[in-house]
């Protein structure tokens, strides 16, 4: 049997007092593409926060990577953080050091000392986004797709056991995103668990994969109908 890498049962999710997602059921096991749908506003982004512990899991029962939600310590969460990886709409990288710096930035802050380590760690996540060659740039000298892609590296830097990936999509055009995309597969291939949440319903018909929806305060599965 597939190992789980994330279940909620019966969880409800609020937002400063208000609920979001109400009575969630969710399961994702090992070596799964999962996408978390809805319009915006609809709690996608509230979800993924419960999962990487920015939102605090009060009612229901919840399991992450080796961690359980309900009653998670502060101490805890920075090493939960480390065994996630979040890939970011708005890519959040640091325009005043270079796409190596940025990475480098994000080792030596999860503990990493070794220089040769790092540069070799920085070398390796660059090249399975096909960024190996732009290393030396700073993100404002790259497109949308190049600094989505540094983003997806970032999130690779210590091998997480699980990818977020909360509309990664969402500023990029219709081939870039078909090009981010096809980064995002070709990872899972390779062994990289994904949960991604997204609006863009087109991309879901390009690379189907198991998908829930968010909706009216309510997570369901959706059983897509063959053709």
């Amino acid at each position: 049997m597939s190992e789980t890498v994330v279940r909620l049962e019966n969880a409800s999710i609020y937002q400063g007092g208000t609920l979001v997602l109400g009575e969630v059921n969710f399961v994702m096991k090992k070596g799964e593409f999962v996408y978390l749908i809805g319009k915006t506003g609809t709690g996608k982004s509230s979800f993924l926060k419960t999962l990487y512990g920015d939102l605090e899991l009060t009612e229901g029962d919840g399991y992450i990577v080796g961690f359980d939600l309900p009653g998670l310590k502060e101490k805890d969460i920075p090493f939960l953080r480390r065994k996630l990886g979040v890939v970011f709409q708005d890519f959040k990288l640091l325009n005043d050091r270079t796409v190596e710096g940025n990475l480098e930035f994000v080792l030596r802050a999860t503990g990493w000392k070794n220089k040769e380590e790092i540069a070799a760690q920085i070398e390796e996540v660059l090249e399975k986004v096909d960024m190996k060659h732009m290393g030396y740039k700073y993100p404002y000298e790259l497109s949308g797709g190049e600094q989505q892609r540094v983003g997806i590296a970032r999130a690779l830097l210590n091998d997480p056991e699980l990818i977020l990936a909360d509309e990664p999509t969402g500023n990029l055009d219709p081939q870039t995103s078909v090009e981010v995309m096809e980064v995002l597969q070709d990872l899972n291939k390779k062994g990289h668990n994904i949960l991604m949440a997204t609006h863009d319903y087109a991309m879901i018909m390009k690379f189907p994969g198991k998908t829930y929806q968010c909706d009216k305060n309510k997570v369901y599965e959706v059983t897509r109908r063959q053709n």
